[in-house]
């Protein structure tokens, strides 16, 4: 059964108050705080407007490309989650130990050798992400490469998944991370896709 879910690429005050209040709110909302190249990329300024607002039952989650001085720049912000792509174990470790937060590590895949990496990163990882390497762009890969993994930590899944593929994951004790396929247009939410997300995942999980 679907564990539960994360909302990704948040930039509007809007959208972050209705996905919050919503009767069935995601566990996770995601901010894209380093990633400039991503239409869904903010500014810390806009981060600390964005996140005055109480998160309620969901947890802010901080999206990090191989972070560096921003760390600095966000330490202030309530932050449950520092997700990190493209930083190793040791990385990882240090960041954990100096800004005590929990971690949701990003492994990128596109092959079965990919998927096999997440052992290293175990002993620093609270969450391990399974996305794809399309990074700024919407791309998926073979979820079945999942079925290999035999870890005690949560799973989180990405990757060009639709509101439309969740029943292919009823079965799979996954929590269901989605961006672009929410969005009316690039980098723009669409409350109404929103809303269908958050509803099936709910009817699915209960």
């Amino acid at each position: 059964m679907i564990k539960g879910s994360k909302i990704c690429g948040i930039s509007d005050l809007d959208t972050l108050n209705f996905i919050i209040n919503h009767p069935y709110p995601p566990q996770f909302i995601g901010f894209i705080c380093n990633y400039k190249k991503s239409s869904r990329y903010v500014e810390v300024e806009k981060l600390n407007e964005l996140l005055t607002l109480d998160k309620k039952k969901s947890n802010f989650v901080a999206v990090l490309v191989k972070p560096d001085e921003i760390l600095e720049k966000i330490k202030h912000l309530p932050f449950d989650y520092y997700q990190i792509y493209d930083s190793t174990p040791d990385e990882i470790k240090e960041i954990k130990q100096k800004y005590n937060k929990k971690i949701i590590t990003a492994l990128t895949v596109s092959n079965q050798d990919d998927i096999n990496k997440y052992k290293a990163f175990e002993d620093v990882a609270d969450i391990l992400l399974f996305d794809s390497k399309g990074y700024e762009k919407t791309q998926s890969f073979n979820h079945n490469f999942l079925d290999n993994v035999n870890s005690s930590k949560p799973i989180m899944v990405a990757g060009d998944i639709r509101t439309d593929d969740l029943n292919n994951f009823k079965d799979k004790p996954f929590l269901i991370d989605v961006s672009g396929n929410l969005e009316s247009k690039k980098g723009v939410k669409d409350i109404n896709k929103i809303d269908k997300f958050l509803n099936t995942v709910h009817n699915i999980s209960s």
